[in-house]
């Protein structure tokens, strides 16, 4: 068997894996969105429940994105190390899971101000676009985007890492840079409902697109625009920010 042949057969397991485990994500996140559809606030679950669903929402949108990353760190490993590459994927899913916290607190917040609250809860909608559309455009956005756009650069870097550690590290490293990048936009899962599958699949697409085009560093800047557009139509259409206001029509229906 040539080399190149040795070399696309290492390429693809790892790919296929993560594709997979994406892949289960997004139908464990379709079956749990599907009992809840969209709602303001935690939708009644509580912090460590609220933290699990966040961590599959995560694997489902942000592992596709990933691969390209995940495919050179393997070319890296001596062949059978696939439990490195875990650990790998595992400290990267942990940054993410972590991010549930505050996410948890948002949309704890959110919950508490949408039923009551219809004109304080434009004006979060409008904040939250708003944060989102300058964050886009920001410096640290562009700084975050640039290293996950340059996954080789990166494994460069993780060369130097030494020890048992060195897999977590890696991982976790990648996954603080993608936090970074892509934090504002799931921020707006408050404002969209946070299981809004529709937001969920247009967002991962975003992400992607940013990642992975050539272009993707102008299309971020595109979507930071179109986030400050929203900023201005959200107060004029409420409705553009169901999550934080579905629970106001229903309390009005009550």
């Amino acid at each position: 068997m040539s080399s190149r042949s040795l070399t696309a057969r290492r390429s693809l397991a790892p790919a296929t894996a993560l594709l997979a485990v994406a892949g289960l994500a997004w139908l464990g996140t379709i079956i749990w969105a599907r009992g809840m559809g969209i709602m303001p606030g935690t939708m009644g679950l509580n912090l460590a429940v609220f933290v699990v669903m966040w961590t599959l929402m995560m694997a489902a949108m942000m592992l596709p994105s990933a691969v390209p990353m995940v495919l050179l760190y393997a070319r890296t490993l001596p062949a059978g190390a696939g439990s490195r590459l875990a650990l790998f994927g595992l400290s990267y899913l942990l940054i993410w899971a972590l991010a549930g916290v505050p996410a948890f607190a948002l949309a704890w917040l959110a919950g508490r101000v949408a039923p009551a609250h219809p004109t304080l809860s434009v004006a979060a909608a409008a904040l939250i676009f708003a944060g989102c559309g300058v964050y886009q455009l920001s410096g640290l956005q562009r700084r975050c985007l640039t290293h996950c756009r340059s996954p080789l650069a990166q494994l460069l870097h993780y060369g130097n890492y030494r020890g048992r550690l060195r897999d977590l590290r890696a991982g976790a490293h990648h996954g603080a840079y993608c936090l970074g990048c892509c934090a504002a936009l799931m921020v707006l899962l408050i404002a969209f409902g946070v299981m809004n599958l529709t937001a969920m699949v247009v967002l991962a697409v975003v992400i992607a697109i940013e990642k992975q085009w050539s272009h993707g560093a102008g299309f971020a800047r595109l979507v930071g625009i179109a986030s400050l557009a929203l900023a201005v139509l959200v107060i004029i259409y409420p409705g553009l920010a169901p999550g934080l206001h579905a629970g106001m029509d229903m309390g009005m229906g009550m």
